[in-house]
Formats: structure tokens, C-alpha cells, sequence
């Protein structure tokens, strides 16, 4: 079996796949831990998923928060007895990285690039909805051309929030009309309709670049919501990340980086 952990700035998302079938998945709060803590979240998270130590065979991570590289990659070393191959774009990644600097280029950008390349038609953008929302665009001939990084719903939120004394917090569910009835429904459409639209909008502009129509393909935590009132999102994936490690790894099992 292979653990994969997708380390963001908001939460870290850890997976077991049996050959090619994800098992289980966690997502946990992307605090700085030790890598005993660490080591005992993954055993604890193993047992609910009644999964031996001795099964896991391999391990692969990718990561936007690099003071958290070290203690995931000797955690999994300590307690589960497997190196921990490190996303980067040194990697044997299948695609070519036509960024001018491939080295800035988050680790889960490229993963969500290897993975869109395995299961959709090129060329792509893949919409990621994280503490940013990323758009990533792939080329007819499998090159990564670069995106745009956006505030993502939550971190919007916040920063409306600290700056609004009366406005009241709500949660991310869809009003039922665009024109707000009361406060919270007015904030709820704001949000969700907004991003819609920009994400619509953006998807736009790029196909307009690329004189084309592209396979739109989203993920992350709030895919589904914005994807039901997005007119250009064609499918949701919500854990392509994950699958994306483990094609890396599988291509590069041999060229385990040290971390």
C-alpha cells in the first residue's frame, strides 16, 4: 500500500491507495508538529483504517509549507519504516514545465497537472479550491504553461470578516436566488456566485489566449459548490491531488529524494 500526504497552508489531506483504489483519507490542520506527533497521528489514523504498518510499502508527499517537510518525512520514516519521495520538479513528472522558473512552481500545482494528464483530455485547466483558488493550464502537448492564484473562498471570508463589525459569519451554502433576501443570503451569494463568475470569467481569458475550448476540470474543498453554479467546470475531482502522488511515484519509486 502507498500513504500520500498533500501538505497546504489550511489543512493536509493524507490518503492510502491499494494499488490503483484509495482506502482511506484523512484531512487534517496543517499545524507544526513534531515528527513523533506526526508519527503518532499516522498510527492512530492507520488503525481507524485498519491498516497495518507493515502494509505500507512506500510513501510520497507534496508540500507549499516547507517547515513541515522535515517532520512529515522523518515521522513517516520513524514509525512507518519507509522513505518519503518529496515532490519537486526534478521529478520524472511526464509533462514539461514551460514556467520561467520551474522551481516556483507549487509542488501541488504540478501534482494536479500529472494527474489531470492521466485521466482527461489536454489541453486543461485544472481548478484547485484551496486557501487560493489556482487555476493550471496544460497544453495540447502536455506541457505545464502556468495559471493564476486567486484568494480562495475561506481566506475571502476572513479577510471580510476582520475588516466588517456587523457583518455576521455564514456558512458556504448556496441561496437560492442571486439577489439576497437578508444579510447572511446576500454575503452566501457574494461568495458562491462571485468566484463562479471569476472562475468562469478566467477560464475565458485563457481560452481566448489559447484561441480554444478546454477540458475544465475542478478540485478541492469547495469544488462542488462552485463547480453546480460554474457554466465552464466540466468535472469534479475532488481527489485528484492524491492521485496525482501516486502516479509521481510511481514513476519515480526509484529516485527516492531524502528530505
Amino acid at each position: 500500500m502507498l500513504l500520500v500526504v498533500d501538505i497546504g497552508n489550511t489543512h493536509t489531506v493524507v490518503g492510502v491507495f491499494k494499488e490503483e483504489e484509495l482506502i482511506c483519507h484523512w484531512r487534517l490542520r496543517s499545524h507544526n508538529r513534531t515528527a513523533d506527533e506526526i508519527g503518532v497521528y499516522l498510527l492512530n489514523l492507520l488503525k481507524v483504517g485498519r491498516i497495518s504498518t507493515s502494509q505500507i510499502k512506500g510513501a510520497v508527499m507534496s508540500s507549499v509549507v516547507p517547515p513541515l517537510d522535515y517532520p512529515w518525512a522523518c515521522g513517516i520514516k520513524q514509525y512507518l519504516n519507509v522513505d518519503c519521495l518529496k515532490v519537486s520538479s526534478n521529478l520524472n513528472l511526464g509533462i514539461r514545465i514551460a514556467y520561467k522558473n520551474p522551481t516556483e512552481v507549487g509542488a501541488d500545482r504540478l501534482v494536479n497537472a500529472v494527474a489531470g494528464i492521466k485521466k482527461y483530455h489536454a489541453p486543461m485547466i485544472i481548478v484547485d479550491f484551496g486557501t487560493a483558488i489556482t487555476l493550471d493550464v496544460v497544453s495540447k502537448d502536455r506541457e505545464y504553461l502556468g495559471g493564476i492564484i486567486a484568494p480562495g473562498l475561506a481566506t475571502s471570508v476572513e479577510a471580510l470578516f476582520g475588516k466588517t463589525a456587523k457583518l455576521p459569519k455564514v456558512s458556504f451554502d448556496v441561496p437560492e436566488t442571486v439577489i439576497g433576501k437578508n444579510t447572511m443570503e446576500s454575503i452566501q451569494s457574494g461568495i458562491l456566485y462571485g468566484f463562479a463568475g471569476l472562475v468562469d470569467h478566467l477560464v475565458e481569458k485563457i481560452e481566448g489566449e489559447l484561441g480554444g475550448e478546454l477540458t475544465v476540470i475542478a478540485t478541492g474543498g469547495d469544488a462542488q459548490k462552485i463547480a453546480s453554479l460554474s457554466g465552464k467546470i466540466q468535472y469534479v475531482d475532488p481527489w485528484l491531488t492524491l492521485e496525482g502522488l501516486r502516479f509521481i511515484y510511481e514513476q519515480n519509486a526509484n529516485r527516492l529524494e531524502e528530505v
